[in-house]
């Protein structure tokens, strides 16, 4: 058993901008819409003009947690923070484009169809130089993410850290919509980060047996966001001032849990 406590959560989805921006029920507020897309976002840089919508979401999800904890970039500068990066498909995308491109003898930077493109960029953009994990996977991956990340705090290993998710699905939704059995409706982008600290509180993980309060609260209210949804219910928690909170998180017929004590 170790601590950590959570500093802030930035959250972006197709409703928009935090958990005020959710419905009450994503399945009525979508009607006939597979897909709820987030827009690229505009930032600005010359850097910028060349990275794919979902590094962009990366680095806006990055700034959306540091406005929501009052916090500059210089908060999080340098090796003191490391970075833990999760997603079920944030490149499926860009894999989609350089494949359709070179069919049609174009040329795409072949980096950008690599998992770790997305927390490059981010490192980059905020001068992040300590360590950093990559994830692949769903709900559940992200609560190991978050376990990686109180582990690495409470060690020792660094200051704080970052647990960041990316889902991205309007580029290949042809391809979700054909595994539908697979996943509910409807499907909404979503980019989120969690920072975590040192703090009093004793975290417990391991197995679940189901889904947690904020597990399905998070599902009715955004829909499906695979990696981000244990992201979206720490923000659910925080947003109700809740402290001892149980998280748990789903992929692929297994399910996980954290306990905040």
């Amino acid at each position: 058993m170790i601590g950590s406590r959570v500093e802030g959560v930035g959250l972006l989805t197709g409703w928009g901008d935090g958990v005020e921006s959710l419905p009450a029920s994503a399945r009525r507020a979508a009607g006939d819409r597979r897909v709820l897309p987030l827009a690229r976002p505009d930032l600005a840089g010359d850097r910028f003009r060349r990275a794919t919508r979902e590094c962009l979401l990366g680095v806006a999800a990055v700034g959306a947690l540091l406005r929501r904890a009052g916090l500059d970039a210089a908060a999080i500068r340098g090796s003191s923070t490391a970075l833990v990066y999760v997603t079920a498909g944030a490149y499926g995308p860009s894999n989609r484009a350089f494949i359709e491109a070179r069919a049609g003898g174009q040329s795409l930077h072949f980096p950008y169809t690599a998992p770790s493109a997305v927390p490059a960029e981010v490192a980059i953009e905020f001068g992040l130089t300590g360590g950093y994990l990559i994830l692949i996977g769903g709900g559940a991956t992200t609560i190991d993410a978050l376990w990686q990340a109180t582990t690495l705090v409470q060690t020792g290993a660094c200051a704080r850290a970052l647990v960041l998710a990316v889902e991205v699905f309007e580029e290949c939704e042809s391809l979700w919509t054909r595994g539908r059995w697979l996943l509910g409706r409807p499907l909404v982008e979503a980019a989120a980060c969690a920072l975590l600290g040192p703090g009093e509180s004793r975290v417990t993980y391991g197995p679940a047996r189901g889904p947690s309060e904020l597990e399905r609260s998070a599902r009715a209210r955004a829909g499906q966001t695979l990696a981000c949804e244990p992201l979206i219910g720490l923000a659910l928690a925080r947003e109700r001032g809740q402290r001892s909170l149980t998280l748990t998180g789903e992929w692929r017929g297994r399910r996980a849990t954290l306990e905040w004590n």
